[in-house]
């Protein structure tokens, strides 16, 4: 193996010296990022400066903390996770419900497997560029690069077991989140990051693909109980502020879900209001365009004894 047993001193010096800014904190973020958009189903927006660079959408999006932020449970980071689910800088956010953020446990696993990483990756290029003598033969640099496949594993992994943390707005909650820890996962060529997390939620009862009928009955506001009308603005707005499940996307769900309801008979749709309370018109057990559903107040989910002729 000639001078092959000596790497393990080269690789521990080429550690040490690795610069924070330069290498070490750019290939975190990289690595880190890399590994969540990798067969992303939703929008990721990652390691925000600020509350403003997260968009106020009706979306469901993952954010993503940068390694630096470290979930403690509570202290300036949760305030933070708290005021940002809330705000967008000065303005109260329309969507708390549609923020599901992601964050890394303390401690310096990742940092350290990503360090060693940088060092194989370094220790290679040297080998191949002559820089560490020329008496590596053809064995010695399979067995470096595989050192080198093996270190970027074993961050990726890292970067699963790390990022454990789910934490989504929860009125009922204290301080307005609820945290889901996801345990220690392992990087599966059958799953991604942003599936892992969606597959907690659902299993919690937190997010759903889509709504029945049932769903909504069961969950009409008393308030409008007798009036059997809601206003689609509020019903829209009752799936992104958390007081109901999550959607994935809650606009196209919504939309096919009422054609579906009015056509089926389950409720009606009404727009149009007047003043005796009745409406310019009323959908009922018929076929609707998906384009006549507008989530505005003066558009209405009817029940079906209010919606019947």
């Amino acid at each position: 193996m000639g001078p092959y047993y000596c790497l393990k001193k080269v690789v521990n010096d080429r550690k040490a010296s690795l610069d924070e800014d330069g290498e070490i904190k750019p290939c975190l973020q990289s690595l880190v990022k890399k590994e969540f958009e990798k067969g992303a189903s939703i929008p990721i927006i990652f390691s925000p400066e600020d509350a403003s660079t997260i968009q106020d959408s009706p979306r469901l999006t993952l954010v993503v903390m940068g390694p630096d932020s470290e979930w403690a449970g509570s202290g300036k980071l949760q305030q933070q996770i708290a005021e940002w689910t809330k705000q967008r800088g000065m303005s109260p956010r329309l969507y708390p419900g549609s923020l599901i953020w992601c964050l890394k446990k303390p401690g310096r696993d990742l940092r350290e497997k990503v360090e060693f990483y940088l060092a194989w990756k370094k220790v290679s290029g040297e080998v191949t560029d002559g820089t560490l003598g020329t008496e590596f033969d053809k064995a010695d640099r399979t067995d470096i690069l595989a050192k080198v496949k093996d270190a970027e594993d074993a961050a990726k992994d890292e970067i699963w077991a790390g990022y454990r943390y789910v934490v989504i707005a929860d009125n009922q909650e204290a301080n307005g989140l609820k945290v889901i820890d996801l345990g220690a996962g392992h990087a599966s060529g059958a799953e991604t990051l942003c599936g892992r997390i969606i597959a907690a939620l659902k299993s919690q009862a937190l997010l759903n693909e889509s709504v029945g009928s049932g769903y909504i009955e069961r969950n009409w506001p008393p308030a409008l109980k007798e009036s059997g009308a809601w206003p689609l603005s509020s019903l829209r707005q009752s799936f992104l502020n958390g007081a109901l499940t999550r959607l994935i996307d809650p606009d196209s769900v919504l939309k096919g879900k009422i054609v579906e309801f009015v056509g089926k008979g389950d409720f009606g749709l009404a727009s149009g209001q007047k003043p005796d309370g009745s409406y310019d018109r009323v959908w009922f057990q018929e076929p609707i365009s998906p384009d006549e559903i507008a989530f505005e107040s003066g558009v209405f989910l009817l029940t079906k004894p209010r919606a019947k002729p």
